[in-house]
């Protein structure tokens, strides 16, 4: 129950950033100026827009830090090696996952001096331990793993 709701206070946070860097503030004041077309014409009417403190400003930290939104989160490690041949293992891990499983988002990174092949983006340890059951076929020794995710992981 916990998890269901921390997630849905996520996606709300990322609806409203979005919602914010969707729209500027200078397309909100022209869009607030433009007459509106109603049947019953009352006159000609004017409208002043005031901006007050610092508006602009926090809308544009608003939407910047929608980058910076992270939590921590689980993935399925599917390789993980530093041998001689582990760029072209890590390599070959990748493509094979992304053709057996083409629904789930796959992370290649290199941390010196280890090349690591992760794979979903999963909110709790039961929803990557059931991740790692439904790849464990392919890739038998994947392990769940402990990871910092954002909230536009989420949403791709």
């Amino acid at each position: 129950m916990r998890s269901i709701s921390i997630l849905v206070l996520i996606l709300l946070t990322a609806a409203c950033v979005y919602s914010l860097r969707a729209q500027s503030l200078e397309a909100f004041k022209e869009r607030l100026l433009s007459p509106v077309a109603s049947p019953v014409s009352l006159g000609a009417a004017r409208v002043r827009v005031v901006e007050h403190g610092d508006a602009a400003r926090a809308v544009e930290e608003a939407a910047r830090s929608s980058a910076r939104l992270r939590f921590r989160g689980y993935r399925v490690c599917i390789f993980f090696d530093n041998g001689q041949d582990a760029r072209a293992s890590a390599l070959a891990a990748k493509t094979l996952f992304e053709e057996q499983f083409p629904d789930i988002r796959v992370y290649w990174v290199y941390e010196n001096p280890y090349f690591r092949v992760t794979v979903g983006n999963c909110l709790t340890a039961e929803e990557a331990i059931i991740l790692k059951g439904r790849v464990s076929a392919v890739f038998p020794k994947a392990f769940p793993k402990s990871e910092e995710l954002s909230v536009s992981d989420l949403l791709n």
